[in-house]
C-alpha cells in the first residue's frame, strides 16, 4: 500500500511540474538588452546606409586599384605578338634621304613604293626607270632588270656598305663610271648582261660572279689584268660581246668560264696552264665554253693538260 502511495504522489508532482509556466525572466548577458534599437550607443548601432557605402568604398575604389596594379605591371602580351607578327620595313635611311618607304626619287615618290622592298632587297623590275634610284642604306640585294637604265653613275651606288648583289640585265646601259662598284666592300654578285656596255669599270676584289653576257666589249672593252686581283671569282660569263681573245691572267679561284659566240681565233699552251710546270694542275677550274668561236681546239693539245676537263668548242 505504502508503495502505491510513492508511486502515485511521485506522478502526481510529474504532471504538475510540466503543466507549470515559465515566469522566470531570461537574462542575456548584455547590460543594452532591455534599450530599444534607436536607444543603442553609435558604436553598437547598425547603420544600413553607412555599411553599403562602405562596401561601394571597399568595391568600387580598393579592388580597382588592386587590379589596376596588377594590369600596369604585367606585359602586354598581345599588343607583342602583333608586334612579332608585324614584317618589319626597310630602314629608309641613306645619303640622299630618309623615311619608312626608303629616301626619295626624282619622281617625289619613295623609293619603296615605286619598287617592291622586301626586308634589305629591293625589287625594281620593269618600272621603266631611266636611272637608279636612291636605295635605302641597308640594301643588300638590288634587282632593276627590263628598265631604261643608260648610265651608272659615280655615287649611284656610293655608302652602300652591305649591298652583295647588283642585277641591271636587259637595260639601256652604255656608261658606267669606274669607280661606280669599287668602293662596294661587300658585293659578291654583279650582273650587267643584255646591255651596251663598251668597257668595263674597276671591280672589287670580293667579287664571286660575274656576268657582261651580251655587251659590246669588242677587243679593247676589258681592261689589262682586270680580274688578276679578284681572288674569290667563281664564275665569269663574257658571252656575246666580239672578244678576239681570253682575258689573262684568270683567278686560281675561277670554277666556270663562259667565252662561248665571240671571236676568239687562238689560244696559248699558258692560257690556263704552266709551260714549265707539268706538275702543275688547275682542279677548280672545270667548266670552259669556247663554242661558236673561230678557234681550233685540236692546235694546241697542251694547253689542257693541267685542266680536270676539255673545254667545249670545235675541235676540227
Amino acid at each position: 500500500m505504502q508503495t502505491f502511495v510513492n508511486v502515485f504522489l511521485g506522478f502526481f508532482i510529474f504532471e504538475f511540474v510540466g503543466a507549470a509556466p515559465i515566469t522566470d525572466t531570461i537574462i542575456y548577458d548584455s547590460e543594452f538588452y532591455n534599450i530599444p534599437f534607436g536607444e543603442l550607443p553609435h558604436a553598437f548601432a547598425f547603420d544600413e546606409n553607412k555599411q553599403s557605402d562602405e562596401v561601394e568604398t571597399e568595391i568600387g575604389t580598393e579592388l580597382p586599384s588592386v587590379i589596376q596594379e596588377s594590369y600596369s605591371s604585367a606585359p602586354s602580351t598581345e599588343e607583342t605578338e602583333d608586334e612579332a607578327s608585324t614584317p618589319k620595313l626597310i630602314d629608309g635611311s641613306s645619303a640622299q634621304g630618309s623615311g619608312v618607304l626608303g629616301p626619295q626619287t626624282q619622281d617625289d615618290l619613295p623609293t619603296c613604293l615605286l619598287c617592291t622592298c622586301l626586308g634589305t632587297t629591293v625589287y625594281c623590275d620593269d618600272r621603266e626607270l631611266d636611272a637608279v634610284p636612291p636605295l635605302p642604306k641597308k640594301t643588300t640585294y638590288f634587282y632593276s632588270r627590263y628598265n631604261r637604265i643608260r648610265k651608272i653613275s659615280r655615287n649611284d651606288f656610293a655608302n652602300l656598305n652591305h649591298l652583295k648583289r647588283i642585277d641591271l640585265t636587259a637595260n639601256f646601259i652604255s656608261e658606267i663610271h669606274k669607280d661606280a662598284f669599287r668602293r662596294l666592300p661587300q658585293l659578291q654578285e654583279l650582273v650587267l648582261r643584255d646591255n651596251r656596255i663598251r668597257q668595263l669599270p674597276e671591280l672589287p676584289s670580293t667579287l664571286t660572279f660575274i656576268d657582261v653576257s651580251k655587251n659590246r666589249l669588242g677587243r679593247r672593252g676589258i681592261p689589262n689584268e682586270a680580274f688578276k686581283n679578284l681572288d674569290e671569282l667563281q664564275h665569269l660569263y663574257i658571252t656575246d660581246n666580239n672578244l678576239d681573245h681570253i682575258p689573262l691572267p684568270l683567278p686560281e679561284s675561277l670554277q666556270a668560264l663562259h667565252l662561248q659566240n665571240n671571236n676568239i681565233q687562238e689560244m696559248h699552251e699558258d692560257t690556263f696552264c704552266k709551260m714549265r710546270d707539268f706538275t702543275y694542275v688547275r682542279r677548280a677550274l672545270e667548266d670552259i665554253r669556247l663554242d661558236g668561236n673561230p678557234i681550233n681546239l685540236s692546235k694546241t693539245p697542251y694547253a689542257y693538260m693541267c685542266l680536270p676537263r676539255l673545254p667545249v668548242g670545235n675541235l676540227i
